[in-house]
């Protein structure tokens, strides 16, 4: 089997973890405890489960913690990203983080992520205190991804109105899933997938619950009478999804009633998923065939990567 390149990999370099911790966040999302990362153990595990690059991102909460500016700290993680890039050489890439709610700030972190950090693309969260990613107010960033072509992971986290319906258990196992397809369907249907068709978006954990409500979606768009019409299923199948966490064998099937299999890629989310697990998941990949091609995909996607 060819070598996995891993979309949905996650690193915690040590400045990023102190501010975790000091803002609250050794827990995050409800999980128990933030898990130990450092480079070199990550290319371990990657030579240990077959995946000869990963493209490195941040994970929830993201930069927007605690009383500290986000606009250092998404600085001090892109460039402890681009650190383990060089001192790595093959092995890894850089989904940038960016500094939201400030959209200023945003641009230019792109501009300088881009201009002299090389980056591969940016990871975006489902929303930043409430703020989602297809609120009007974020328009100038789309505009700015979409010139310059961006590549972008969107990545769950905790709803604001988490504590009342994750009932105190961690919101990973299934607040994440409606945050993702929340974030998404509120992207296309205020316009902002199918107004930036050069801005090629990457949905985690195999599209979450969205091949579950497309076409209930698709049903109310006709309602809503949006102008321009929305096609919600069209503005669905150019999307990417990545395959972490557990699709099959229910999840997989559903998803590619929505998308081509050219349009599904490899993710393990190490280390937030612990290396056994991970593991299981590759294997059941591979043991219905479905790790054939992945690497071809994202070659394809990211052509910095070949």
């Amino acid at each position: 089997m060819t070598a996995l390149i891993d979309v949905h990999a996650h690193f915690l370099p040590e400045g990023y973890r102190a501010s975790l911790v000091a803002a609250g966040h050794a827990q995050p999302d409800g999980m128990p405890a933030l898990p130990e990362w450092s480079a070199q153990e990550h290319v371990a595990m990657m030579d240990r489960l077959g995946i000869a690059r990963s493209l490195l991102s941040i994970s929830s909460p993201g930069v927007h913690v605690g009383d500290g500016s986000a606009i250092d700290l998404a600085r001090e993680v892109n460039d402890a990203g681009r650190a383990a890039v060089v001192d790595h050489p093959g092995r890894f890439g850089l989904l940038a983080a960016l500094p939201l709610p400030d959209v200023d700030a945003a641009i230019a972190e792109i501009t300088r992520c881009c201009g002299h950090l090389d980056v591969d693309g940016f990871a975006l969260l489902t929303n930043v205190d409430g703020t989602y990613l297809g609120d009007p107010t974020y328009a100038p960033v789309w505009a700015e991804l979409d010139r310059r072509r961006a590549r972008v992971l969107v990545h769950p986290t905790s709803p604001p109105c988490w504590e009342h319906t994750s009932f105190g258990r961690p919101r990973p196992m299934i607040e994440f899933f409606f945050d993702t397809t929340r974030a998404v369907v509120d992207l296309i249907l205020g316009g902002t997938v199918a107004a930036h068709p050069n801005v090629e978006l990457m949905i985690p954990h195999a599209g979450a619950t969205l091949p579950m409500v497309a076409d209930r979606v698709g049903a109310f768009a006709m309602v809503l009478g949006t102008d321009p019409p929305i096609d919600v299923l069209r503005d669905l199948r150019r999307l990417h999804f990545d395959l972490a966490g557990y699709p099959l064998p229910r999840q997989l099937d559903a998803l590619l009633t929505l998308t081509e299999a050219d349009h599904l890629h490899y993710g393990s989310d190490y280390p937030f998923t612990p290396e056994f697990a991970a593991a299981g998941a590759k294997d059941r990949l591979q043991q219905h065939g479905v790790l054939d091609g992945l690497r071809t995909n994202t070659e394809r996607l990211f052509p910095t990567l070949t």
